[in-house]
């Protein structure tokens, strides 16, 4: 009867030292949650002696690095993954996989040079990659850019997975790393609206765009808009608000007279899209069944994307040696207003080798 009663003892004691954990933990997020002010004025890093832009045709590239730490062999544990080094559940990539990733997705973007790279998840010292500054080493490689960083991902210590508490996701930093061959004037991020209810809210993202603008010959500005949207977003709640805000904002520059042009992990499939184009045989998460109304803007609007080429893979299990049984969809587009034509887009296709994402490029001219 004893060793019952010390067995359930033993049992409470480790219970009651799980909740009160869990309660320090939430209450640590609660005290150092980042809450960014609607409107912050981005530093601009950088001098390209380029006040102004002076061509008519100009290149540009979105691409979500996947903080460095979800290439090929990787997974994400969000998505109920393991990684193919062990076979046992991992929460972040070593650190021999996370440098790989960096110096490919630096080695990506020289080759594939543009007038603008629109980057999500840029990490700037967290602990899933190893505390890498990387806004800063792909600004190393881009030395003739100028560069501004928008946060949007600042928590002190995520205890996710709860149950491991020793093998936490930890430190994040993270953000949106815009770099351009024009000087930009005036960058801002905007907070975006809507967010989780409490306390996953404070261990969770806080969605923002950065608005960047450039002066024309012609005496208009150009907008340029990078910004991720929110993810496992089932129904497409956080989205529509997020969405609804850019809509006011960018149609309200074009009727100014200015050119805008959007890049964006928009976590949603292009209008009329089939998030399953690329794996018919597969029935996506609800999460993945999201597209952008048809009617969303008015008539003239283009949303520009290359349909041949995926440009985002599911994380539940590692790519490598998986390939053709991986779902993968096309979130990663571009939006230009009515006053800029499309000339060409054109996803790059790494095999996903750097990252859940792949680039996408596109060629526009002025109107």
């Amino acid at each position: 009867m004893k060793i019952i009663k010390r067995v359930i003892y033993s049992i409470l004691g480790l219970i009651g030292l799980f909740l009160l954990y869990v309660i320090i933990a939430i209450a640590h997020g609660t005290a150092t949650d980042f809450q960014p002010e609607q409107l912050i004025d981005l530093e601009v890093k950088g001098t390209t002696n380029l006040d102004t832009i002076n061509t008519d045709t100009l290149d540009f590239m979105i691409w979500n690095v996947g903080y460095g730490g979800l290439g090929a062999e990787s997974n994400f544990f969000y998505d109920s993954g393991k990684m193919l080094t062990s076979g046992d559940k991992m929460i972040r990539a070593t650190e021999e996989m996370v440098s790989k990733n960096i110096t490919g997705a630096a080695k990506t973007l020289v080759e594939n040079s543009v007038d603008f790279y629109l980057l999500q998840e840029v990490d700037a010292g967290s602990k899933r990659s190893y505390y890498h500054n990387e806004y800063e080493k792909y600004a190393k490689t881009l030395q003739s850019y100028a560069s501004t960083y928008a946060t949007n991902y600042n928590v002190t210590r995520v205890p996710l997975p709860v149950a491991e508490p020793f093998n936490v996701m930890g430190r994040i930093k993270s953000g949106l790393a815009t770099y351009s061959k024009f000087q930009p004037h005036t960058p801002q991020r905007h907070q975006l609206p809507g967010g989780y209810a409490w306390p996953n809210n404070i261990f969770h993202l806080d969605r923002c765009m950065a608005i960047h603008r450039y002066n024309v010959k012609n005496g208009k500005e150009l907008i340029v808009v990078n910004s991720h949207n929110s993810a496992y977003d089932e129904g497409g709640v956080l989205k529509k608000q997020e969405m609804d805000y850019l809509k006011t904002l960018i149609l309200e520059e074009y009727e100014k007279g200015n050119y805008v042009i959007v890049g964006a992990d928009w976590n949603q499939c292009p209008p009329s899209f089939k998030p399953n184009t690329f794996r018919p045989e597969i029935t996506p998460d609800a999460y993945y069944q999201i597209n952008i109304a048809p009617d969303f803007l008015p008539e003239g609007w283009t949303w520009a994307y290359d349909e041949t080429t995926p440009t985002n893979r599911k994380l539940t299990e590692s790519y490598r040696g998986q390939e053709k049984e991986t779902f993968v969809t096309l979130i990663d587009f571009f939006l230009t207003s009515p006053n800029v034509e499309v000339l060409k887009t054109e996803g790059v296709d790494v095999d996903f080798e750097y990252s859940d994402h792949q680039p996408v490029k596109m060629k526009i001219a002025l109107k």
